[in-house]
């Protein structure tokens, strides 16, 4: 059995917290001013959230892949920004740290992030650099003790909340993606400053932005990992991230099944409910049955982790298809509500906006497919 009566647990754990406290008026809140409440992420940091993949010993729950979907699952489906900040800690930002970190940069860097005490942020791609991260030109030049960073960052999660950066940077110019190193960078310290935050369509409530470079100069100390071994850390972190956005998808879509399935039962044209109709009722069996498939997928994927089996392609495979599940599901949710799916007030609006960027960040479907399939037709 893929999930175990701990897992269960876990989940129910996880959806008691986000039904009690994301309320819709705090969510309301959030998309009202693009902030998140300080309050609910210490709350979430106290409950265990940011720290679920982490060693007891660095502050953490030291809990599996499972039970990090799991939780992921249930505070995307009641909300997609949240889930976010929990996505963090464990996934892209955590990630680097634990892969490669040593145990004096994990009881800096990463056991404040655990507590909630820190925000430390992914900064891959660049603006000429999208799914060709290796084409990154973010240069790093030793100088003594020192190494001289040089470069701009885009669309980087989090980064103006951030007190810390993992920052990829090319050390070697002439081995392309064997030349890439990365160095934790503080957010304050000289030379580095944030872009102007973006005005996204949706998960609103979590600020993305630019990071600028202009002459940083980060202490050899802070390098992560080998020297030139960067890329390797950053594709195995996005491997793991990969469950996590496949998580936020499942989750998001659940809350548009869910919201569907109310409406037809409640809404009534021609004298009957709109569920009664083969129109919306296949709709909405043809919603569950493929969300059923994406979750297995995903379940899947993060067994494949847990019990240490080669889990690259069905990482992949869960991102590439929960993520355009969830954009499917969410789309005929806004259809079977009708005109109220395409206002504020309905969820399914919201579910909508949240999910479009799933098949987009950490790594495209295309980029999904790509992965898939060399890995199929390796000789």
């Amino acid at each position: 059995m893929i999930l175990t009566e701990q897992h269960q647990l876990i989940r129910k754990l996880a959806r008691g917290f986000a039904e009690k406290e994301l309320t819709s008026d705090i969510l309301d809140e959030v998309e009202a001013t693009g902030k998140f409440p300080e309050e609910i992420l210490k709350k979430m940091a106290k409950a265990g959230f940011f720290g679920i993949k982490v060693p007891r010993e660095l502050g953490g729950a030291g809990a599996d892949n499972r039970a990090y979907v799991i939780v992921m699952e249930e505070i995307a489906r009641v909300s997609g920004v949240a889930s976010i900040y929990v996505s963090s800690p464990n996934s892209l930002s955590g990630g680097p740290l634990l892969l490669s970190g040593n145990d004096e940069q994990k009881e800096k860097y990463l056991k404040p992030v655990v507590t909630g005490e820190k925000k430390i942020a992914f900064a891959l791609t660049e603006p000429g650099a999208g799914s060709d991260a290796g084409g990154m030109s973010t240069t790093a030049v030793r100088d003594g003790d020192y190494y001289v960073l040089n470069g701009r960052k885009t669309f980087i999660t989090m980064a103006p909340l951030a007190d810390f950066a993992v920052i990829y940077a090319k050390t070697d110019m002439s081995k392309g993606t064997r030349g890439i190193s990365a160095f934790v960078v503080d957010m304050k310290q000289e030379g580095v400053s944030c872009g102007k935050p973006e005005a996204k369509m949706g998960v609103i409530g979590c600020a993305t932005s630019d990071i600028i470079l202009n002459n940083v100069r980060v202490h050899k100390s802070n390098l992560l990992g080998e020297l030139n071994k960067g890329f390797i850390n950053a594709m195995k972190t996005l491997d793991v991230g990969r469950i996590g956005v496949a998580s936020q998808s499942i989750g998001i879509a659940q809350a548009a099944l869910d919201e569907s399935i109310k409406y037809a039962k409640e809404r009534k044209q021609f004298g009957r409910r709109i569920g009664d109709f083969e129109a919306i009722a296949f709709m909405i069996a043809d919603m569950a049955t493929k969300l059923k498939a994406a979750k297995e997928l995903v379940y899947d994927a993060a067994y494949l982790k847990d019990t240490n089996q080669d889990a690259s392609m069905a990482c992949s495979m869960a991102k590439y298809y929960a993520s355009e599940i969830c954009n499917e599901i969410c789309a005929k949710a806004v259809q079977i509500h009708g005109g109220y799916g395409f206002i504020k007030d309905y969820k399914v609006e919201r579910l909508y906006r949240d999910c479009r960027v799933f098949t987009i960040y950490e790594g495209t479907s295309q980029v999904q497919q790509i992965v898939i399939s060399r890995k199929l037709l390796k000789k």
